[in-house]
């Protein structure tokens, strides 16, 4: 899973990315614990947010299953980033009067949540604005949002009203102009202020190199959904999308920033929003530790792995490649998964480490559209507001379009990976988190508005971590082949944002040291720079975190720790930011399995 959705301080929601890319809402509704009336109560608080988000990306409400958004459209009009600005102040406020007035400890910490949140959105605006040409990679936010909208788990009724987003985007609708226009006005007013930092050369060229990518992904959602009356406007909006793109070759390109690295005080707030609290220079050498601790666990068990499959070299990056040379054929890919699924799920269940849910989980491989898009394993979210029992999905990219050195993409088609994956992606890991909270119902506050991808990523890892001693040796190689990965964002991520490496030498090391693929360096190297600068971090970060205050429960239980309880008690929290989840843990949970 990868970053959240970004703010429409960068122009538009992109609401594509599943990592971070969506936040999770759950209806309160499906709750089964009988004490909910405080979870409504909280609900009606973030309500004052959601329709904040609903008004200036109602593309992302959409997404998250709020019903009466299906048709609306991105606000790229004049001062929309003050006008979002201004609302939000608006609701600070009527935040903080609730806050005072509140008694009840959970809904208190909900509006804490909701303030931080709104605070946080607030100060990204105006930082952003300050600071930043909001340059706009349009087809990918509206392939994203056709989707979602588009999936065919979302009712007939709903789907229709895609036929009137498509006309407003192409402004063939009273009232709206062609959105290509608006997004290219947007840029252009950012250029004419010379102190604003344009967006690095190689994120605008690949943005212009998926355009018909994205095209052709929304063009198939179209085609696959039965929707009639849909071409002609789509025939429009393909035109206006060619000359978008020809007037990024033209004008900003040439305007673009020839280095990735942003400005200092716009990373360190991409830290804070990803929920890594911490100076970017201290988890660089945290993280340097750990990688050379990694490599030397590797390197004893990669000699052991030699030795048990007759290997001629024992070094860690010998034998990965011996691993990726038994690799599984594309048709082959989710049998595999699948099976190794059901095998996962059985440990889970025999070494009672977490319970889980009813619900099956799903699996499925990647279009070309999307992994243009989201080229790592990620999770596609269902509508989580108002979930009629939608799944999750944990989708595998085959192929990374935007890499062009032709090698061949095999970080997730061979059998040792297949058990990191399934652990990090579906079981225990992010499915299990989303299928606990569609199953028990939590507040929109914990759901959404706590989301950051410290406590998401956090949590995937750590499971990974729990996981391991269960997993047979070459899948255990596996697991520190990711975690070693995880360390290297964790310090390449800042040195190439700090100006300290240059991303050409990030790629080379990913592939020379942690094994990677080209093509997955390369979406590792743009994750970095431009698709998500700073989130990389928050692997690295929300495990170490998560590490600690299991450590610190056990320390206080001793023998009345138990890992299923644990485990359980986790993640029926929702997504309580760590520090938060730190405190409820010692004042809540410990007290309560001492008495």
């Amino acid at each position: 899973m990868r970053e959240r959705t970004i703010n429409s301080s960068r122009g538009f929601i992109l609401n594509i990315r599943a990592i971070c890319a969506l936040g999770f809402v759950c209806a309160a509704g499906t709750a089964v614990s009988a004490d909910t009336d405080w979870i409504q109560q909280s609900n009606t608080y973030s309500q004052l947010l959601l329709d904040i988000q609903a008004t200036y990306s109602p593309e992302s409400a959409s997404a998250l299953g709020v019903e009466g958004h299906e048709a609306e459209v991105a606000d790229l009009k004049p001062l929309n980033s003050q006008r979002e600005e201004a609302d939000l102040t608006k609701a600070v406020d009527k935040l903080q009067a609730l806050r005072s007035a509140a008694v009840d400890p959970r809904i208190k910490q909900d509006l804490d949540i909701l303030l931080t949140s709104a605070e946080d959105q607030r100060q990204t605006l105006a930082l952003t604005r300050q600071l930043m040409v909001p340059y706009v990679d349009l087809p990918q936010g509206m392939f994203g949002g056709f989707q979602k909208l588009l999936h065919e788990g979302v009712a007939q009724q709903r789907q229709a009203k895609a036929l009137l987003r498509l006309r407003r985007y192409v402004g063939r609708e009273k009232g709206f102009e062609p959105i290509t226009v608006l997004a290219q006005a947007r840029i252009a007013e950012g250029l004419q202020q010379p102190a604003l930092v344009a967006p690095w050369s190689v994120e605008v060229q690949q943005g212009i190199d998926n355009q018909q990518r994205y095209l052709d992904g929304i063009r198939d959602l179209f085609k696959q959904s039965k929707l009639q009356g849909w071409q002609g406007d789509f025939a429009t909006l393909s035109k206006q999308i060619q000359a978008y793109g020809a007037w990024l070759k033209s004008d900003l390109l040439p305007r673009a920033r020839k280095t990735n690295r942003l400005p200092e005080a716009v990373y360190a707030d991409n830290l804070k929003n990803f929920g890594v609290d911490a100076d970017p220079r201290q988890i660089m050498q945290q993280a340097l530790t750990a990688y050379a601790q990694i490599r030397e666990e590797m390197a004893s068990l990669a000699a052991v792995v030699a030795a048990q499959r007759g290997f001629k070299s024992t070094t860690y990056p010998d034998v990965l490649r011996e691993l990726k040379k038994q690799g599984i054929a594309k048709d082959q890919l989710l049998p595999t998964y699948q099976a190794r699924l059901a095998t996962v799920e059985d440990i889970v269940r025999q070494q009672h480490l977490a319970t889980l849910p009813t619900r099956a989980a799903v699996i499925r491989l990647g279009s070309e559209a999307e992994s243009a898009a989201q080229p790592a394993p990620h999770i596609d979210l269902p509508p989580l507001i108002g979930n009629t029992g939608q799944p999750a999905a944990f989708v595998i990219p085959v192929s990374n379009p935007n890499a062009r050195s032709g090698a061949e993409y095999n970080d997730f088609s061979f059998d040792a990976v297949t058990w990191t994956l399934i652990t990090h992606e579906a079981r225990p890991g992010h499915e299990l988190q989303i299928s606990r909270m569609l199953e028990r119902g939590v507040s929109t506050a914990r759901a959404f508005f706590a989301f950051n991808s410290a406590n998401v990523e956090g949590w995937a890892l750590y499971a990974e971590a729990f996981m391991k001693p269960y997993l047979p040796l070459d899948g255990q190689l596996a697991v520190l082949q990711l975690r070693l990965m995880r360390s290297a964002r964790a310090f390449l991520d800042p040195m190439l944002n700090l100006g300290l490496i240059e991303p050409e030498a990030a790629k080379q090391l990913l592939m020379r040291e942690v094994g990677l693929s080209e093509p997955m360096a390369k979406q590792e190297v743009d994750r970095y720079t431009f698709n998500a600068p700073g989130q990389a971090t928050s692997y690295f970060f929300g495990y170490q975190k998560l590490e600690a205050t299991r450590a610190r429960a056990e320390i206080a239980l001793g023998s009345r720790f138990d890992v299923l309880n644990y485990h359980d008690f986790i993640l029926n929290q929702g997504l309580l930011p760590l520090r938060l989840l730190d405190k409820v843990v010692m004042e809540e949970y410990v007290p309560s399995r001492k008495q």
